[in-house]
């Protein structure tokens, strides 16, 4: 009897590790049928209106194809919204030079802009301030400032506009309107709603 045992002992043990290899190739083949595949596209997440990141009392800096300084962006705290790639900053401080070097400044208690610092939109106190031109002359165009609780400006095509109310001091004439809409490369200002205007007469030439 003993001897009995002791061969199918030994049998078993002798078949023991085949019988294994065997169950792990089933059980290797029944979880790769039962994967679904990985080279089927794979459904993305939406991109969520979430900051993906954060900046504290930054300044940001665009350059020219000549390194000149195009646009500096300074504020007190930023985040970044990666559905709009929009960044929106608190205490913000903008100042940008157009092709002929004209600076133009903007500050607002909270701003909006676009990657390249080409779109602002300014909410709360909002100020935007275009330097006389330096040269002399009819055809120089004079210190342009706008003022508001919005303003939209595009820097590279020079508008500015406004759904709510403003002021716009131009050199010395003063208007205000509940609506506008500026192209300082045109020249053309539009104002609607109550409109009020006050015109400087130009000095008399000598």
């Amino acid at each position: 009897m003993m001897s009995v045992l002791r061969d199918a002992w030994d049998r078993f043990m002798l078949y023991f590790p085949l019988a294994s290899m065997g169950l792990l190739a089933l059980g290797t083949y029944w979880l790769v049928r039962s994967t679904p595949p990985v080279s089927g596209p794979v459904a993305q997440r939406p991109v969520s209106h979430e900051p993906d990141y954060f900046m504290q009392d930054f300044s940001v800096r665009t350059f020219d194809a000549a390194g000149r300084v195009r646009t500096e962006v300074v504020g007190a705290k930023a985040r970044h919204y990666p559905d709009t790639l929009w960044l929106e900053i608190d205490s913000v401080r903008i100042r940008s030079f157009d092709e002929q070097g004209r600076l133009t400044t903007a500050t607002a208690e909270r701003g909006l802009t676009n990657e390249d610092s080409s779109e602002v939109q300014l909410m709360g106190n909002a100020v935007i301030v275009r330097e006389a031109d330096a040269a002399k002359g009819v055809n120089a165009a004079p210190r342009m400032e706008y003022r508001g609780e919005f303003l939209h400006a595009f820097m590279n095509t020079e508008r500015v506009q406004s759904h709510k109310p403003v002021e716009l001091l131009r050199g010395k004439d003063r208007f205000t309107a509940d609506h506008m809409e500026f192209d300082n490369v045109e020249q053309m200002l539009q104002l609607s709603g109550r409109v009020k205007g006050t015109l400087m007469p130009a000095p008399s030439q000598p």
